[in-house]
């Protein structure tokens, strides 16, 4: 292993008030759900386009052909939309071609608060995004959605599964947190998560199909996806 200077990770919640990617590459988790549901409809051959409002939602939602609009505020599906953030119920969808409108409470606000491009990254291509940074000398910033100033279980991991892989490569932890996030998380398996707050919101919603699909479809995308010009896209 080699050690490259400048070449940083830092793991960081952005309900934190976390500002560590105002320089370098963000890659934005929030893998209960939003970007799941991104890298998932992205995978299948659909266009995604987050957003941070009901009203920026209705706006583009009138500029793109037959929009779908997906997704929840305070866990709860917007009047007008056509599905909540599911990842299970999105990759079950046929009508591929017609391009999501994604908004979230978190999720979004993240992906949408950092400076372009935004690397989007859930628990299924988690290695495809360590792959990529492994080959560049850029500062990386892991980033955790985060919901009511909780650095969520799941996030953590995969924020962890990802700083570790790059640790590997020979990058250096940017501070404390970092170390400490992923000596607790790294080594633990995918399923570690469902002690935590999100999981069980989800079983005591009847949405445990999202669980299960979460848990079903780890490393299995090869891809890397980054949102650019508003939309997320593969990114080269």
């Amino acid at each position: 292993m080699t050690s490259n200077a400048g070449r940083t990770v830092a793991i960081g919640c952005y309900q934190d008030r976390f500002t560590g990617f105002e320089s370098g590459a963000t890659v934005a988790v929030d893998v209960i759900r939003t970007t799941t549901v991104a890298t998932t409809a992205v995978a299948l051959g659909r266009r995604c386009f987050p957003v941070t409002s009901l009203e920026a939602a209705t706006k583009l939602a009138a500029e793109l052909d037959d929009a779908l609009l997906v997704g929840e505020l305070g866990g709860h599906m917007p009047f007008g939309f056509d599905v909540t953030n599911s990842p299970a119920l999105m990759a079950a969808r046929s009508d591929v071609s017609r391009p999501m409108i994604l908004l979230s409470s978190s999720g979004t606000q993240l992906i949408c608060a950092a400076h372009e491009p935004v690397y989007v990254a859930s628990l299924r291509n988690y290695g495809a995004v360590v792959r990529h940074f492994s080959r560049t000398s850029e500062r990386v910033a892991v980033v955790g959605a985060g919901t009511r100033g909780e650095f969520r279980d799941e996030d953590a991991l995969c924020c962890a599964w990802i700083a570790a892989g790059l640790l590997d490569s020979g990058f250096e932890a940017a501070d404390d947190r970092t170390r400490e996030t992923v000596d607790k998380w790294a080594g633990r398996p995918a399923d570690s998560f469902l002690e935590g707050n999100s999981a069980a919101y989800l079983r005591a919603t009847d949405q445990v199909r999202d669980l299960d699909f979460i848990l079903s479809h780890v490393d299995d995308l090869d891809t890397v996806f980054a949102r650019t010009n508003g939309e997320i896209v593969r990114a080269s």
